[in-house]
């Protein structure tokens, strides 16, 4: 088994998608990551900062059968950092049918709706079905 994640911004084309950790360059901070979003966003309106939180996990059974999930999570990049729940670049982004960012929620409810938490549950039906279980 194998996951990647990252953040994908439909006005960077995607981007930074599979390079979110090295976005601001080997060793940036989280903080420098949000910084050079913000930068690339700026004067960018709200309607225009569609993002989307990506995790795909790769699966290979003994026979050598696999299969992929992709889980995500739908929000836009807000215009300043906000909360101290999370990580990366939790704080930038804003899921409208919450009315607040990533790092504003409960730990909880964070991980309830996470686009990890989406493909961690596919998968394990995925692998229920395969298995017979």
């Amino acid at each position: 088994m194998a996951d990647d994640s990252g953040l994908e911004v439909d006005y960077l084309n995607g981007a930074p998608g599979i390079y979110s950790s090295r976005f601001a360059g080997e060793g940036a901070s989280d903080e420098d990551r949000n910084n050079k979003l913000l930068s690339l966003l700026k004067d960018v309106p709200f309607e225009k900062r569609k993002a989307r939180f990506v995790c795909v996990i790769a699966v290979i059974l003994s026979n050598e059968e696999y299969f992929t999930v992709r889980g995500t999570v739908e929000g836009y990049i807000g215009f300043e950092p906000k909360g101290d729940n999370g990580f990366g670049y939790d704080p930038l982004f804003y899921l409208p049918e919450y009315n607040m960012t990533s790092a504003q929620m409960e730990p909880s409810k964070k991980h309830e709706i996470s686009h990890r938490g989406k493909a961690m549950r596919m998968m394990l039906e995925e692998l229920k079905k395969r298995l017979e279980i």
